[in-house]
């Protein structure tokens, strides 16, 4: 699948995107974040409507953007991770 069509795909779930409460912490964490916690999901959300790249691999999209890449779960939509390029 090519990146229009993952992007497409992702965009048509974004109400979807959310974290875990670890989630929040470890991204926080990873991109240095001084957010409260409630912002860190519309935060990432507003990052990657700004994508660079979107990668599909196995179960989870890889989008990059702006020096940073989020890890998304391609099934449930959970942001998993994100760091810093």
């Amino acid at each position: 699948m090519d990146s229009l069509n993952v992007a497409k795909v992702l965009f048509d779930n974004i109400d979807k995107i959310h974290t875990t409460t670890l989630g929040v912490g470890r991204i926080k964490r990873n991109l240095k974040l001084d957010v409260c916690d409630e912002d860190v999901v519309e935060f990432c959300i507003d990052s990657i409507k700004r994508y660079d790249d979107i990668v599909l691999k196995g179960k989870n999209y890889y989008v990059y953007v702006d020096g940073m890449v989020f890890t998304v779960n391609k099934n449930s939509f959970t942001i998993i991770t994100a760091h810093l390029r």
